[in-house]
């Protein structure tokens, strides 16, 4: 029994450093997606899926404790910007125990671009890559119930227009269908192709053709 007490005694201890050991800290800023600059914002965060951990901030930057393997979704809005949702994971903790994610917004009426959003060429098969992206897009949209959203593809100017018109049909619809099959009802989602008819850039380089090639969300109600 004396052995058991002093058992107990030193694990009691020593818990406190355990805990300090194991403990990682999610951190970020807010900034505005044209200036760079800082966005003093509500931040929301809370543990997925169970919401048990959860916790809120104003101001332009976020600093929380995280433990164990949960990932945390954190959502960030402000006066005249678009909501954005990110999801962080202890996964993708460094070397000093941290979690760094910076949060951009958009200025309401602004589409955003999914810019890690990636389609082999020609093709509208979502690459695995893109579904941290497409997961975020789907927990925004489940926090924020009456949120409808517009879906606009676009493709690079080289080609067939009819066949471009179509590309970016295809690859828009796979979208959603990605993000009904993780429970968004379709109707809050509506689709449109533009082909290659909007270009983001008329260099005629690869580095343009690639920044043509895009899929933009537009959130029609919030």
């Amino acid at each position: 029994m004396k052995t058991i007490g002093m058992t107990l005694v030193l694990l009691t201890m020593f818990l406190p450093a355990f805990a300090q050991k194991d403990e990682m800290l999610a951190q970020g800023k807010i900034r505005d997606s044209r200036t760079g600059k800082g966005v003093k914002a509500s931040i929301r965060y809370s543990s997925i899926p169970t919401g048990s951990i959860f916790g809120r901030f104003n101001d332009s930057t976020f600093s929380f404790p995280i433990f164990g393997t949960a990932k945390y979704q954190i959502t960030a809005g402000a006066e005249g910007y678009n909501p954005k949702t990110v999801i962080v994971d202890p996964k993708d903790v460094d070397g000093s125990k941290r979690i760094l994610r910076d949060i951009t917004l958009t200025p309401k009426g602004q589409t955003v671009v999914l810019s890690h959003l990636i389609f082999a060429q020609g093709k509208a098969a979502i690459d695995p890559k893109s579904y941290g992206e497409l997961d975020e897009l789907a927990q925004m949209m489940k926090e924020n119930a009456n949120m409808e959203i517009q879906l606009e593809g676009h493709t690079d100017n080289t080609g067939s227009p009819k066949a471009n018109l179509e590309l970016s049909q295809d690859r828009v619809d796979a979208v959603k269908k990605y993000l009904v099959e993780k429970d968004i009802a379709k109707k809050r989602i509506l689709t449109k192709a533009f082909g290659g008819s909007q270009p983001l850039r008329n260099e005629m380089t690869p580095e343009a053709r690639a920044a043509n090639r895009r899929v933009e969300m537009r959130i029609l109600k919030d």
